[in-house]
């Protein structure tokens, strides 16, 4: 069928005899004009695709019952059944959606987790747990919901948060290969409720989301646009960037007015989405900024925080290409993720290409080779996800992974391994090995548990990604 599609939005400008000295035609003011939408569209797409983002992980999360009550809990660990964008297979995720309203909400947290909490504009509020305020040890959390001008009570471990939605994520840790008593743990200790009910507080419902399908991944269609909106509808918008909500207007997205393009306009927002995504994924998978490789000049790993700066700010000026790939790649933003921590928290690179710059194929085997005494103080592993989901590959393996705890891993004389990516496995690799799909794309995450000082100082590298024959 013959595509019906103007060609409006992408065609050049040329440049009009005499145009500078004159007022231009309608026809050449109408290119002007949807010139202009489409590129007003797609950078709103790039601006604004962690708050869809977010309100997607709020719509998956609440098909397992209302906000306020409901703990969602991996208690069998996460695996591919659950579109999330780029988690592992070991921590045991547990969280809930907060919806603040008039008074503050009391969280009270397990030890020994390591957790966030998020706004839905996807800025960072607070840590909880281990890289937290409790230390670790657990404790009371008050969030002040926006324009509150109350007392507050000591006590309590106080975070403002610009919004009344937020995400609270946290994960435990497996005590010899045993989820249980992380997951005792918080159905224990957790609660949250009203600041009013402190002394009468509800029950927590806890589902466990094991091997359940849910989807938390944001639409990259017109689709995208309608979440968008509902997110700037449902809050408060004084958090927001003035710039952004301008450009935001003027294509239609303005709080307290409906949503309803013309033909048009719907056309324009649809191509600008497919645009935007597209964007999105070259900046994540082949990234410009040299910035973002750890080995400039060595090698295909690449990562979306440089310098550190989990708010992607240098010397005053946003890292917009690192930004977006954190993203449109990942969800949960905090400063644990992207400092530099020397035997905590957990550090990760990422490879889209192998060791010659061309895309994984599912089709093809490749190794990875991991040399002797790789710096991580408690693990290093290796996750694969879908290049279109961002989400853990979906194949016969259930859990996508690999770590160095598991006890039949292959290791080589010299203390290295290779780790093997195939649809089928080479023969005695069984045990190193991941499978892949026959014509789906994947990338692959390495993450250090325990990160030393050889990561940092780049003595030590994994290798790249490479075709085996």
């Amino acid at each position: 069928m013959q595509s019906t599609r103007r060609k409006h939005s992408t065609e050049k400008l040329k440049p009009l005899p005499g145009s500078t000295r004159r007022v231009p035609d309608q026809a050449t003011t109408q290119k002007v004009y949807d010139n202009l939408d489409i590129q007003r569209a797609t950078q709103a797409y790039l601006s604004t695709l962690q708050v869809a983002s977010l309100d997607a992980m709020r719509t998956g999360m609440l098909g397992f019952g209302p906000t306020n009550k409901t703990v969602i809990l991996f208690e069998d660990l996460m695996d591919s059944k659950a579109l999330w964008l780029t988690p592992n297979t070991f921590s045991i995720y547990m969280g809930i959606w907060l919806e603040l309203g008039d008074e503050p909400v009391v969280i009270e947290t397990p030890p020994n987790v390591l957790g966030f909490i998020n706004d839905a504009w996807f800025q960072y509020v607070v840590d909880i747990g281990n890289a937290g305020p409790d230390k670790g040890k657990g404790g009371k959390f008050l969030i002040i919901p926006p324009g509150y001008q109350g007392e507050i009570p000591d006590g309590y471990f106080v975070a403002k948060s610009n919004t009344f939605g937020n995400w609270v994520l946290w994960r435990g840790f497996q005590v010899n290969g045993s989820t249980k008593s992380a997951i005792e743990a918080t159905k224990k200790n957790f609660r949250l409720y009203p600041l009013s009910q402190r002394d009468n507080p509800p029950k927590m419902n806890f589902v466990n989301v094991s091997g359940k399908f849910h989807n938390t991944i944001h639409r990259m269609d017109f689709g995208f646009w309608e979440e968008l909106n509902a997110v700037i509808q449902r809050e408060p918008i004084q958090g927001f960037d003035p710039e952004i909500r301008g450009i935001l207007a003027s294509i239609g997205i303005e709080k307290g007015k409906p949503f309803a393009p013309d033909a048009r306009m719907k056309q324009i927002l649809t191509e600008a989405a497919n645009v935007g995504a597209v964007t999105a994924r070259a900046l994540t998978a082949r990234p410009r900024d040299r910035r973002q490789y750890l080995y400039p000049g060595q090698g295909v790993w690449t990562t979306p925080f440089i310098q550190g700066r989990y708010d992607f700010l240098i010397d005053g000026a946003r890292l917009i290409g690192s930004r977006i790939y954190m993203h449109f790649y990942a969800t949960g933003i905090t400063p644990a993720m992207a400092i530099k921590n020397v035997g905590k928290g957990s550090q990760y690179a990422i490879a889209y290409l192998d060791k010659d710059g061309n895309a994984l194929n599912g089709s093809k085997t490749y190794k990875i080779h991991v040399p002797p005494n790789a710096p991580a103080k408690d693990l290093w592993s290796f996750t694969i996800y879908d290049n279109q989901t961002r989400s853990m590959l979906q194949t016969d393996q259930r859990f996508p992974g690999i770590d160095s705890l598991k006890k039949a891993l292959k290791q080589n004389e010299d203390g290295s391994f290779d780790i093997y990516f195939a649809p089928e496995p080479p023969k005695g690799m069984e045990n190193n090995w991941l499978q892949t799909v026959p014509g789906k794309g994947w990338n692959v995450i390495f993450r250090l548990y325990g990160p030393l000082q050889p990561f940092y100082d780049k003595t030590w590298r994994p290798g790249d990604p490479q075709i085996v024959k």
